[in-house]
C-alpha cells in the first residue's frame, strides 16, 4: 500500500461529471492528466485538488480573519491524504490593471528600481551635465579653495522662474531678520510694500552673508553657519556670487545641476515606479496613455444639421437644457439648428464643442425692444472630459465612445517623472531598459559589471545576480520576445501562464504541488521542449507537479500520465487508464490511438485551388512587422504560422482583422500602421472567433448565448395553453420576475450564509432546483417543460426539436463540433475555454454563410484532445468547401498539415521577427530551410 508521503490519494470524487473515482498520484513526480474536451481533467485538478488544497488553507486563518476571506465550500469528494500546499497557476488570473505589466508580475522591474536608486548616476535635464551632491562640509572646503581671499555673497534660491508680485515673501523675508535680496540677478534692499512686475517670471535668492573669504579659524565659523542657514531658507541649496565677477555658484546637499542649480531629491526605489506619485508622471498618472477627445466621433457626419442629430453624443433634438443652449448659441452667431454642422461659422462650432462665455443683445423690430443673453457653456467636448472622470463605470465607459488612446506626451509613453528619466546605469535609463526585449536585456545585463566602478559594483552585486536569475528564467519557458514594459492586459492566456510559471521557479518553493492548465497554448513546437525542461526542473527541487494536457510531446515525458473518459460530459468522468508512458499505449483508449499512430487525422489527398481571388496587405509595420507584404488567398484555409511572439497575432489580430471590421462592419478599432490594402470586395464579411469566455455569470449558458433560448421561449408561448392564459416569451425566462421561481430568482440554488462557514448552496425547497414556478412548468411541449428542455443534453435536443427548423439548425451545429453532451442550461462559468470557443464557432456556424465569409480562428485548438481536433477540422472544412476563407493562427502540426496555405512568419520571436519566411502549400514549405515550422511539419508529413 501507498503511504501518504509518496503520494496523494483522492477518494470518491464527484465534482461535476467525476463518476466517484478515486486515484493516486504519486508525489515528486511530473504527472500529466490528458482526456478529451469535457472528460473531467479540470473537475479533477482544479476543482477538486486545487479546491480542496485553497479550503485547507483558509480554514487556517482565525474565525475573524476568515469572515473578510469569505470561505470556500468543500468540493464534493470523500477524502483527500498526503495533499501539500497547492498553487495553481492557470490562464486566467492575470490583472487586467493597466498597471500591471511583465516587469511588474515578474518582479524585475522592482530589482531594477532597486539597481537605479542605488547605483545610477544623475543627469541634468536641462544641460546633460552630471549631477553632483556636497555635504555641508565639503561645500566649506570647496568655497574656502575657490574663493580664497575674494569678496562673495551667500544666498538662499526662493523662487525660480515663476510669475507673481510676491509682495508676501518680501514681507515674510523681512520679518526674518534679511535685509538684502537678490531679484533678477539684482541685489536691492527690501523696503515696505515692495512688489515685483506680476506678469513676468522671476528668480529671487535671499542674501545671507556677504563676506571675505581668508583660512582665519573666526572665518570658517562663520561661514559654516552662514551655509547651514542658507541650506535651511533655500530647501537644501545654496548660491555663492562672486563680487568681482559676479559669477554664479550651486551648491547642494541633494543631486545638482553644476550649471543650472536645478535639483533632484535623492533617490528611492519609489522614484522610479509608476505607481507611486513620487515617480509616476503628473500629466498621465503613470499610465503612459491618455484619452483625449476626438472631435470626429463627436461630429461623425458634418453633412447633417444639429437639429436631425450631428452631435453625436446629444442626438436629434429634444426638449432638454443643452438644446436650448444651442439656440442661444445659434441667435448669437447668427445660423440656425437646421443647418449642415460644415455651413456654421467656425466661432460657434468652438463654443459649442469646447465651451464659452459671452454676452449679447437682440432687438426685436417688431416690438421695439432689446433683450439681454447670456451664453455660459462648459462644451459638449469638456462635459464628456467631466464624465471620463466621473466615478460611475457606465459613464466613463460612455463617454470612451468619444475619445481616442494617444501615448502621454509628457513621458512619451515611459510613465515615469522627467527627473526620474535622467538617472542612467551605463548609459541607459530604466525607460530604455523596459522598452528591451528578454534577450537583449540579458545581454546587456551579462556585461554590465565589467562597464560599472568600483563603488557601483560592490552595491549593484547582488541585485543584478536577482535580476538576470529571473531574466534566465523567463528565457527558459520561451518567452524570449516579451519586453518588461509590455501591459499584462495584451497577454495570451499561455504567455500569462508561463510568465507565473518563471515567477514561480524564481521563487525556488520546496514540497508545494504545483498544478498547471495547458501551458503549452500559443507555444511553438521550438519552445516547447524549454517549457517541458522548466517543469522538470520544477519537479527536481522537490515539487510535485500536475499538468493538464493534450501536448504529445508533454505526455511522452510525464512520469505518470493519468487518462481519464471515455467521452466527454456525462458519458466522461471515469479514469480509463493511468501509468507511464509506456503503459498508457497498451490500453485501448482514445488517447493511446492518437499516440500510437493506430488513428491520425489524416492529411488531405489533395490541397484546394481556392477561387483564384486574393486579398494583397502591403506595407505592414506594426509592432515588430518589418514593412512585410501578404497575400491571402481566397476559398481555401489559410494557417498563419511562426514562433511565439514572431507576429502573428499583430499581423492578423491588429492589422489584416480591425481594417476589414472598419469596412464592413464600421468598427472603430484603428489598425496598426499599413500602406494599402485591396481585394476586399471579394468578401461579404468577417467573423472573428477569438478564446474570450461567453458569460462571466451562472446565468449565461449555450441556450441563452446562441440565442436558441430565444426561439424556445417563443415557442412555448405559442402552445394554445399558454396561450390561453396570455403568457408571453418573458413568461419562460429566469432572469424576469413573472414566470421564475421568486424564491431564488430563477437561480435553482440558494445560498444559506453560515457566517463563519463556508457558504451552502442548497436546491431550492420552492422548484427543487427548476428554476421556473408551478404555473409555468404546467405549460408542456411534447410532454416536457421549460426546465426538462433546459436539462437536455444538445444530442437528446437535436431529435426532440428536428420540427422546429430554426432552433434544430442551431442545435445541430452545436452538436457538429463535437459538443453534443453538454446541456442547454449548463453554466457558462463551469465550461473549459476550449468547449467556450466551440460555442462560439457553432453560433457562427448556424448563422447562413454567404459562401464568400472571411473566418479568423485564434488558436482554435485550445483545451482540444487529438479526436475533437479532428471534429473541429471536419467543420471547418465544410466551411471552406462552400466557398469561404478560414484563416487559422496555429501551432497544432494536426492542424498546420490539413491546410491549404501556410504563411510562416519569423524567423525568431520579437526583434528577430516580422517577416514572412516562408508561405505556399504544406508539401513547399518542408522545402524551406530557414523556418522552425518546415522542420517540425516535415516529419509530420514525410
Amino acid at each position: 500500500m501507498t503511504t501518504f508521503d509518496d503520494s496523494i490519494e483522492v477518494k470518491g470524487a464527484r465534482v461535476h461529471n467525476l463518476k466517484n473515482i478515486d486515484v493516486s498520484i504519486p508525489r515528486e513526480k511530473l504527472v500529466v492528466i490528458t482526456g478529451l474536451s469535457g472528460s473531467g481533467k479540470s473537475s479533477l485538478a482544479f476543482d477538486t485538488i486545487y479546491a480542496e488544497g485553497q479550503r485547507r488553507y483558509i480554514e487556517t486563518f482565525s474565525a475573524y480573519a476568515r469572515q473578510f476571506l469569505g470561505s470556500l465550500e468543500r468540493p464534493d469528494v470523500d477524502k483527500i491524504d498526503g495533499l501539500s500546499p497547492v498553487i495553481a497557476i492557470e490562464q486566467k488570473t492575470t490583472s487586467k490593471s493597466p498597471r500591471s505589466t511583465v516587469g511588474t508580475i515578474t518582479e524585475i522591474y522592482d530589482f531594477l528600481r532597486l539597481l537605479f536608486a542605488r547605483a545610477a548616476d544623475a543627469y541634468s535635464y536641462e544641460t546633460g551635465e552630471k549631477m553632483v551632491s556636497y555635504s555641508d562640509e565639503q561645500i566649506k572646503d570647496l568655497i574656502l579653495e575657490s574663493y580664497n581671499g575674494k569678496r562673495i555673497n551667500i544666498l538662499s534660491p526662493v523662487v525660480r522662474s515663476r510669475k507673481g508680485h510676491y509682495r508676501e515673501l518680501f514681507e515674510q523675508i523681512a520679518k526674518q531678520g534679511f535685509v538684502k535680496v537678490r531679484a533678477d540677478g539684482e541685489i536691492v534692499d527690501l523696503e515696505k510694500g515692495m512688489k515685483l512686475d506680476r506678469y513676468k517670471t522671476h528668480d529671487i535668492e535671499i542674501v545671507i552673508d556677504r563676506l571675505k573669504i581668508d583660512t582665519s579659524q573666526d572665518n570658517e565659523k562663520r561661514l559654516m553657519e552662514s551655509i547651514n542657514t542658507a541650506m535651511y531658507h533655500g530647501d537644501d541649496v545654496l548660491m555663492v556670487i562672486d563680487q568681482d565677477t559676479n559669477e554664479p555658484r550651486y551648491f547642494s546637499r541633494n543631486l545638482m545641476c553644476p550649471s543650472s542649480g536645478i535639483s533632484y531629491p535623492n533617490p528611492e526605489p519609489n522614484n522610479f515606479s509608476f505607481n507611486s506619485p513620487k515617480g509616476a508622471c503628473p500629466n498621465c498618472n503613470g499610465i503612459g496613455e491618455l484619452y483625449v477627445v476626438n472631435e470626429r466621433k463627436l461630429v461623425p457626419d458634418t453633412s447633417l444639421s444639429i437639429k436631425n442629430g450631428a452631435i453625436a453624443p446629444h442626438g436629434p433634438q429634444k426638449k432638454s437644457w443643452i438644446f436650448k443652449q444651442f439656440e442661444t448659441i445659434a441667435q448669437r452667431f447668427d445660423f440656425s439648428l437646421n443647418d449642415a454642422w460644415s455651413d456654421i461659422p467656425e466661432d460657434a462650432k468652438h463654443i459649442i464643442l469646447y465651451g464659452g462665455k459671452d454676452k449679447f443683445t437682440v432687438e426685436s423690430k417688431l416690438l421695439g425692444v432689446s433683450r439681454d443673453y447670456n451664453i455660459d457653456f462648459e462644451g459638449v467636448a469638456n462635459f464628456i472630459e467631466t464624465q471620463y472622470k466621473s466615478t460611475s463605470t457606465s459613464l466613463v465607459r460612455w463617454a470612451k465612445e468619444y475619445m481616442d488612446k494617444i501615448e502621454c506626451a509628457e513621458c512619451n509613453g515611459s510613465r515615469l517623472r522627467k527627473e526620474s528619466l535622467y538617472f542612467k546605469v551605463d548609459g541607459k535609463s530604466i525607460a530604455e531598459l523596459v522598452k528591451m526585449d528578454i534577450v537583449e536585456l540579458g545581454e546587456w545585463m551579462e556585461e554590465l559589471t565589467q562597464r560599472l566602478s568600483k563603488t557601483q559594483q560592490q552595491i549593484a552585486e547582488e541585485i543584478i545576480k536577482e535580476i538576470k536569475n529571473r531574466v534566465q528564467f523567463l528565457l527558459d519557458v520561451g518567452l524570449t520576445y516579451l519586453s518588461l514594459n509590455r501591459s499584462s492586459k495584451s497577454l495570451s492566456g499561455g504567455e500569462a501562464q508561463r510568465i507565473r510559471l518563471a515567477t514561480q521557479i524564481g521563487s525556488q518553493l520546496v514540497g508545494v504541488l504545483y498544478i498547471l492548465d495547458e501551458p503549452s497554448i500559443g507555444l511553438h513546437q521550438r519552445d516547447n521542449e524549454k517549457l517541458i525542461n522548466s517543469l522538470v526542473s520544477l519537479r527536481d527541487v522537490g515539487n510535485s507537479v500536475i499538468v493538464v494536457e493534450h501536448d504529445k510531446d508533454m505526455i511522452e515525458r510525464a512520469d505518470h500520465v493519468i487518462d481519464i473518459g471515455p467521452l466527454a460530459g456525462k458519458h466522461g468522468g471515469e479514469i480509463i487508464s493511468e501509468g507511464t508512458p509506456k503503459q498508457l499505449l497498451q490500453h485501448n483508449t482514445l488517447t493511446a490511438a492518437y499516440l500510437n499512430g493506430q488513428k491520425e487525422i489524416e492529411v488531405p489527398k489533395e490541397r484546394r485551388k481556392g477561387n483564384g481571388k486574393k486579398i494583397v496587405l502591403k506595407g505592414c509595420t506594426g509592432n515588430n512587422l518589418k514593412n512585410i507584404n501578404v497575400e491571402f488567398p481566397l476559398g481555401k484555409m489559410i494557417g498563419v504560422t511562426g514562433v511565439s511572439g514572431s507576429g502573428k497575432s499583430t499581423l492578423v489580430n491588429e492589422t489584416l482583422y480591425p481594417i476589414m471590421n472598419a469596412h464592413y462592419f464600421n468598427g472603430v478599432k484603428k489598425p496598426m500602421p499599413y500602406k494599402s490594402i485591396k481585394g476586399l470586395e471579394h468578401i461579404d464579411k468577417v467573423i472573428d472567433i477569438n478564446q474570450s469566455p461567453i458569460g462571466r455569470t451562472p446565468r449565461s449558458n449555450p441556450a441563452t448565448y446562441t440565442k436558441t433560448f430565444d426561439e424556445i421561449r417563443k415557442l412555448f408561448a405559442q402552445i394554445p395553453e399558454a396561450m390561453i392564459r396570455g403568457y408571453k416569451p418573458g413568461r419562460f425566462s429566469f432572469n424576469v420576475a413573472g414566470g421564475r421561481c421568486e424564491t431564488c430568482k430563477g437561480g435553482g440554488l440558494r445560498v444559506i450564509e453560515m457566517n463563519f462557514l463556508p457558504d451552502v448552496y442548497v436546491e431550492c425547497e420552492t422548484c427543487q432546483g427548476k428554476r421556473f414556478n408551478r404555473e409555468t412548468l404546467e405549460i408542456r411541449y411534447k410532454g416536457k417543460s421549460i426546465s426538462d428542455v433546459l436539462n437536455m443534453t444538445m444530442n437528446e435536443a437535436v431529435n426532440f426539436f428536428e420540427h422546429i427548423p430554426k432552433i434544430y439548425r442551431k442545435l445541430k451545429t452545436i452538436k457538429d463540433v463535437g459538443l453534443g453532451y453538454i446541456t442547454l442550461g449548463q453554466q457558462s462559468t463551469t465550461l473549459s475555454g476550449g468547449e467556450a470557443q466551440r460555442i462560439k464557432l457553432a453560433t457562427e456556424l448556424s448563422k447562413r454563410d454567404t459562401g464568400n465569409t472571411f473566418y479568423i480562428l485564434d488558436e482554435p485548438t485550445t483545451g482540444l484532445h487529438f479526436e475533437d481536433i479532428r471534429v473541429l477540422m471536419k467543420v471547418l472544412n465544410k466551411l471552406v468547401n462552400k466557398g469561404n476563407t478560414v484563416l487559422i493562427i496555429e501551432h497544432n502540426l494536426d492542424v498546420i498539415k490539413t491546410v491549404d496555405y501556410i504563411i510562416d512568419i519569423g524567423p525568431e520571436g520579437g526583434k528577430g521577427g516580422g517577416t514572412v519566411v516562408a508561405k505556399g502549400s504544406p508539401e513547399q514549405i518542408i522545402k524551406n530551410k530557414s523556418s522552425y515550422t518546415a522542420k517540425f511539419l516535415r516529419k509530420e508529413l514525410l
